[in-house]
């Protein structure tokens, strides 16, 4: 692993921009791995001002996202298609045919947990995996659990994941208690894992991400393992280090 330690959001955005865009200038065909949420956010805003004001080019671009909330509709404000359209793939000259979201509404949901694993490999893997950091270590939707668990599948919501979550939706009780995500497997076929942290709330999850023993009771222990991780979080992610 190499961490990078920053002061400040700003900074972790502009940093994670900078790997965002090397590789997107190296590879113009890239296979990019997208994540939602808060803390990716501020490295989506940047690329959008690099694209329209530096000309950066996603013409070529293939992304994969991680995950959806089950049964939200893609036109839902509060799905991860409607984020990744409204805050990224709208603002910048992707083809939206080369984005993939998994289907929270999927008519068979054990085949198309499948075809999104099979897709994602036919490509050959994710060239940079965008991952969030979550206050129990939780990666995608990868809550702890007893074991690794390496397909796409649909998952229960941790009740910690709801409560921190639940501020983006308007209407109490409203936001899913169940998502569709990517599993380790997935995460695993990336070149490059780049992981994100930031606030003092991360900050116990980053500690026993880099320091703790490999348990699936903090899927982001896993990491440990894998050949090539940056990541970045800012002071307040870092005060448990």
């Amino acid at each position: 692993m190499k961490l990078i330690a920053v002061n400040t959001f700003e900074d972790l955005s502009q940093q994670a921009a900078d790997i965002m865009e090397s590789q997107i200038r190296q590879k113009p065909n890239s296979v990019l791995g997208l994540a939602t949420g808060s803390t990716p956010l501020g490295c989506y805003q940047e690329l959008v001002r690099r694209h329209q004001a530096e000309g950066l080019n996603f013409s070529d671009i293939t992304t994969f996202n991680l995950d959806e909330y089950y049964n939200l509709p893609p036109d839902n404000p509060n799905s991860y298609h409607y984020y990744m359209n409204h805050f990224f793939f709208d603002h910048i000259n992707i083809n939206k045919e080369a984005t993939h979201v998994p289907n929270g509404m999927p008519k068979d949901l054990i085949a198309e947990c499948r075809e999104y694993d099979e897709l994602s490999m036919k490509m050959g893997g994710t060239d940079i995996q965008i991952l969030g950091l979550g206050i129990t270590g939780h990666i995608a939707f990868n809550e702890p659990d007893d074991v690794f668990h390496p397909e796409t599948r649909l998952v229960e919501l941790n009740e910690s994941t709801i409560q921190a979550n639940g501020h983006y939706f308007k209407r109490e009780g409203f936001m899913p208690s169940k998502a569709i995500t990517v599993g380790m497997r997935f995460i695993f076929n990336s070149r490059l894992v780049l992981l994100l942290a930031n606030s003092d709330r991360k900050a116990e999850a980053l500690e026993r991400t880099i320091h703790g023993p490999i348990t699936p009771m903090v899927p982001a222990s896993i990491l440990q393992i894998h050949p090539n991780v940056i990541i970045i979080a800012d002071k307040a992610a870092l005060s448990k280090l």
